[in-house]
């Protein structure tokens, strides 16, 4: 078979990833049986350690399509109904007329009308996302505070609802998985952790992928440089941070490698059924953080590539650290991407983020290593 990757190309469009700003970018491609691994710039800027592209690294929101998948497990083992109110099985925590609204299915696919809880936890990001007003003085706060789910999932579901159950499009919201994960404690006996770990990360061979129950990331890992839009210069790490502010949204820890396996798994119906599959690849639109409309399922993005067809998959940014995976819906072509600079645009006078050369500089990357 011949083999359509490029490696001078593939290299060179990393390392203009890196020249363009990012400190540190490291990513592997798939094609059929060819595999391409490749990294550019540094873990450190201090100390000059470079990447490579074997290292651990938070993936935030790409947690989300693990989480899914643990949830339609127990959908095939007849222990959740997708149609079934979340009321029906969390009472308490979301009650009356909201908790016999909302399905789970609204959970999955960010339709439940339920706002995000972040702004509450973290006060001088109060007016998220409208960043031009806020401060990131509480990522500093907050570095080692403890979260309890609930105590999240109240301060979202006791907010105003940002849109009606069921209605298109969709508001993006981590309250909704975490109302997953207390689903999944529920139907399984034990904790969200456990049972994501044993049911997903473990039925797919990920070595290198966890859910930490601590704010330190293990083995091999680059730092993690968070800009704030500029508002934090020069850019501060914190790859030292207790994720419980996500948990089972988006606090992963994971490899290139490991994505790409689990993905390409996934949409071979190895992982969850081949009808779960296909309700998970159900799509409508979802406005996501950043005020953009995205193809959303259950759990997994869709992005359709001109002349390369659709591509399934999702993306997901911590404090400094972000990362994408995405496969072709025939799982011959994959691409998982991770980066150690978030939220690098500066904002304009009217707090709108502006261009900046990394911008293009990944969607060049992406669009080379998907083949369009």
């Amino acid at each position: 078979m011949t083999n359509t990757l490029d490696p001078a190309n593939l290299r060179t469009a990393l390392e203009t990833l890196h020249q363009a700003g990012v400190p540190g970018v490291f990513a592997e491609v798939r094609d059929h049986d060819d595999i391409w691994r490749g990294a550019a710039g540094v873990a450190d800027v201090d100390s000059g350690r470079p990447v490579t592209a074997d290292m651990r690294h938070r993936v935030g929101s790409i947690t989300k399509t693990f989480t899914a998948a643990a949830v339609l497990q127990q959908v095939d083992n007849g222990e959740i109904d997708l149609d079934t109110p979340i009321g029906h099985y969390l009472p308490k925590l979301v009650p009356g007329e909201r908790g016999a609204a909302i399905t789970v299915r609204m959970l999955i696919n960010h339709t439940s009308g339920l706002t995000e809880y972040l702004p509450r936890a973290y006060p001088s990001l109060a007016a998220f996302p409208a960043v031009g007003k806020t401060t990131p003085q509480s990522l500093d706060d907050h570095r080692f505070t403890k979260f309890h789910p609930t105590e999240l999932i109240e301060m979202g579901v006791s907010t105003p609802a940002c849109s009606t159950p069921g209605g298109t499009p969709g508001v993006y919201s981590n309250t909704n998985y975490l109302l997953l994960c207390q689903l999944l404690e529920l139907v399984s006996g034990t904790s969200a952790e456990k049972c994501i770990t044993r049911d997903v990360i473990e039925h797919a061979g990920l070595r290198d992928t966890e859910l930490p129950d601590g704010p330190y990331i293990d083995g091999s890992h680059s730092l993690l440089y968070e800009a704030w839009f500029g508002m934090i210069d020069p850019p501060r790490d914190y790859s030292v941070f207790d994720m419980s502010w996500v948990g089972g949204a988006a606090s992963l820890i994971s490899t290139v490698a490991d994505l790409n396996r689990f993905f390409g798994l996934l949409l071979a119906g190895e992982i969850v059924s081949r009808s779960s599959l296909a309700q998970m690849q159900r799509t409508g639109p979802v406005i996501s953080f950043e005020g953009k409309t995205i193809e959303y399922g259950l759990g997994l993005h869709k992005l359709t590539v001109p002349g390369r067809g659709i591509y399934w998959g999702h993306d997901g940014s911590v404090w400094g650290g972000g990362a994408i995976s995405m496969t072709s819906a025939d799982g011959t072509r994959q691409l998982s991407i991770a980066v150690n600079l978030q939220r690098w645009n500066r904002l304009d006078a009217e707090g709108l983020p502006q261009p900046h050369p990394i911008d293009g500089a990944l969607q060049a990357l992406i669009q080379l290593a998907l083949g369009a």
